[in-house]
């Protein structure tokens, strides 16, 4: 399994590309209208925001995927299109244009939407920029089409994985976005992958399934779950594989590539806080199970207090148990270890629940790396989990305090 360049545009048949179309008005350097489309019929699969306000693309996705199948994307930023008059029919409308550019249905499509929640989308600009984003259309318009749905992120984010079924090379690419307003409960952003894989709708859906809880949905930035979170993933079967019907060998590997896509922009969301300074991974090993210690992990990279002392490079680890004394999962205090570490070396701080001597300049300058490791071992089972959040700055009540205006 290798990672390779080209995001969405690796796989076979697949083609993107991105513009500003008017919906930013404050930037006309910032690109805000993306399209991804296939040569080919996909089948599709995709999961949604678990927060009960869904924004109106979510509803037009969904429908649009009932039949399992889909051909494209199309996505704006600079707003949301949630929660304000016409939301439903823009939604709808935008997959109308699409089609109309490309030839195409408007069921084809994906439709999805980021930014400002309550404020009228401006479907004109959208209507306007919809034969130039197709004209934009390319194997190299990954990454315009990245940073088109870039809200309050600092970084596009984009990756592909290659691979081997059966003789056949197979490809996996993504793009998402992912800045504030993220928190565990679907995946908290806008993620779109592609691949040439010859796989089943059913079996596109288990994977993705299997693989959103244990990637996505273990990033938290700021305790809040978006109204527009989707990941979506669609497969041309360009690469002539024999197609994945059930769970065999091949599914066992797809899987896998899937899950190496998906960690590494959960990743790229949550060292893409918004104003955060650094990646913080929490991993709980030998937990009675995996849920325990999923649980245990998010509280700690979700606790504000323990965000701070990553923040200011302080090795508070009394945070980071208390964090795992309210997070309702069961384990045992006197049984704890726990370390920090990052790339320039480890410190342990806490033996069965208990705080060590340790060297503070050391930890201090341990802590204040671009990855921040915290190491929990519980001596209870053999199950770990692995979660990813970010440090709180200063600049996270800036960015947020005035987002409308």
């Amino acid at each position: 399994m290798k990672q390779i360049s080209g995001g969405v545009t690796a796989p076979k048949g697949f083609v993107a590309g991105g513009v500003h179309c008017g919906v930013k008005t404050h930037n006309k350097d910032k690109k805000d209208l993306a399209l991804i489309l296939s040569e080919r019929e996909c089948t599709a699969a995709a999961v949604y925001t678990m927060n009960r306000v869904k924004a109106a693309p979510i509803y037009v996705t969904m429908d649009h995927l009932e039949d399992g199948t889909a051909w494209g994307i199309v996505a704006n930023s600079g707003n949301a299109n949630a929660c304000c008059p016409l939301s439903h029919e823009y939604a709808e409308e935008m997959c109308q244009y699409a089609a109309q550019a490309t030839g195409r249905k408007a069921a084809d499509f994906v439709v999805a939407s980021t930014g400002v929640i309550g404020q009228t989308l401006n479907i004109a600009a959208i209507q306007k920029g919809m034969p130039e984003v197709v004209q934009a259309l390319s194997k190299e318009g990954s990454d315009a089409a990245a940073h088109a749905i870039m809200t309050t992120d600092t970084e596009k984010k984009e990756t592909a994985v290659t691979f081997t079924l059966g003789g056949k090379s197979v490809t996996i690419g993504a793009i998402a976005k992912g800045s504030g307003m993220i928190h565990p409960n679907m995946g908290t952003m806008l993620a779109f992958l592609t691949t040439d894989c010859a796989i089943t709708e059913e079996m596109l859906a288990e994977a993705l399934h299997e693989t959103v809880p244990r990637t996505f949905n273990r990033v938290t930035v700021d305790g809040d779950t978006s109204t527009n979170d989707m990941c979506v993933v669609l497969a041309n079967g360009m690469a002539e594989n024999d197609q994945i019907e059930w769970k065999d060998d091949n599914y066992t590997v797809f899987q896998k590539a899937l899950r190496q896509v998906c960690e590494y922009l959960a990743r790229c969301i949550a060292g893409d806080g918004e104003g955060a300074s650094r990646l913080v991974t929490c991993t709980v090993h030998q937990a009675r199970s995996e849920e325990s210690a999923e649980r245990l992990a998010k509280a700690v990279v979700a606790s504000p207090l323990v965000k701070a002392a990553m923040f200011g490079a302080d090795a508070n680890w009394g945070r980071v148990l208390c964090a795992m004394g309210y997070s309702k999962a069961p384990f045992r205090p006197e049984y704890v270890d726990m370390k920090f570490a990052s790339a320039v070396g480890e410190v342990e701080v806490c033996r069965q629940g208990m705080g060590l001597d340790f060297d503070e300049e050391a930890a201090k300058s341990i802590l204040s790396q671009d990855e921040v490791i915290i190491d929990i071992t519980l001596h209870e089972g053999k199950e770990e989990a692995t979660c990813w959040g970010c440090d709180l700055t200063y600049d996270y009540v800036r960015i947020n305090g005035d987002y409308r205006t």
